[in-house]
């Protein structure tokens, strides 16, 4: 008998099988098995992708559909978006802040299935407006009881969500690291 992670039962009579058969038997379990972990957690970002964009644009809804193909273990992914207001559209005729939303969207997706203990966020927001800029600073502070995020950035509007604020300085040809924890510097 074998079990699998899921915990169904697999009985067989290993007498009467090669050692050949038992590892194609094994493979097409295995292969059954991440197929329908696969659609389940897709279907599940699927969902919270859609939340994201409504989220992130203020409306409108995203899409994420498996590309047709053999195996879905193997085939690409398509993403649209329909902004309020327009049609959809495919990934590749987004603004660069746009499509920036959209990774945005795409990564708080999966942190809600299973998130990492921290994010790190390299200049997420340099293509977004100032407008978009508050939006993933709403985001980031609605979801970090989840996670750390480490943001990169330039951006002030993005600097002033921090709790902890590094930067990097020059005196006398030495680099040095700065922290200042903004909330002792709060005005109230």
């Amino acid at each position: 008998m074998v079990e699998l992670s899921n915990g169904a039962k697999i009985e067989y009579d290993w007498s009467a099988i090669s050692q050949k058969e038992f590892r194609l038997l094994l493979e097409n379990e295995t292969d059954k098995e991440a197929k329908d972990i696969f659609l389940k957690t897709f279907d599940a970002i699927s969902r919270n992708f859609d939340e994201m964009i409504r989220t992130l644009f203020g409306g409108g809804n995203g899409e994420l559909r498996l590309l047709p193909g053999a195996d879905i273990l193997e085939t690409g992914v398509e993403i649209s978006v329909k902004r309020p207001g327009k049609k959809h559209q495919k990934l590749y005729l987004l603004s660069g802040g746009e499509k920036s939303l959209v990774g945005i969207a795409l990564v708080f997706s999966m942190l809600r299935i299973n998130p990492s203990p921290f994010y790190i966020l390299d200049e997420v927001d340099a293509a977004l407006d100032d407008y978009n800029v508050e939006r993933l600073k709403t985001l980031i502070e609605k979801n970090k009881d989840m996670a750390q995020f480490i943001v990169i950035t330039h951006n002030k509007l993005m600097m002033e969500g921090a709790d902890i604020l590094y930067g990097i300085t020059q005196s006398m040809g030495i680099s040095m690291v700065m922290a200042v924890e903004l909330e002792k510097y709060a005005v109230s």
